[in-house]
């Protein structure tokens, strides 16, 4: 598959690390540094913009290692990219930590997962057919 991406940022496009991955990394696009205080959230440029084919969307989540090693994290995970999205790739961090985390120009702050999805028709209906799970649910099966 391809998809159409332009690059306004002066970092190379994103690509998969490795044969397995999921997942390209999506880098900060910066004139300065932006440092997030404890629980400080912040929108992060990419200066990336993307044309999906119809049926799929990019999924935009959080590294690992920044939330392990620097409890960094991104809100609204995963965030959705639709197909008729024309704007700019931006990314909501948010700082988790009780320490400030500073944002450079290149970092890597997220990554973008594509996928395809269905367009699901839904029918108003009075009631639902019954299973053994019922409406069992929020850790209704224990630990």
């Amino acid at each position: 598959m391809t998809i159409k991406i332009v690059n306004k940022s002066k970092h190379p496009l994103p690509h998969y690390e490795t044969e397995g991955a999921a997942g390209m990394d999506l880098r900060a696009n910066l004139t300065e540094p932006i440092t997030l205080k404890p629980l400080e959230r912040a929108l992060i440029p990419t200066g990336l913009f993307i044309e999906l084919p119809l049926g799929y969307e990019a999924q935009v989540r959080p590294r690992s290692g920044l939330a392990l090693k620097n409890g960094i994290s991104i809100l609204n995970t995963p965030g959705t990219v639709d197909a008729d999205y024309r704007g700019e790739l931006k990314v909501i961090m948010i700082n988790l930590s009780t320490e400030d985390f500073t944002i450079n120009d290149s970092d890597r702050i997220a990554q973008m997962i594509i996928s395809k999805h269905e367009c699901a028709e839904l029918i108003e209906v009075t009631e639902l057919s019954s299973t053994e799970r019922g409406a069992g649910g929020f850790g209704h099966t224990g630990k």
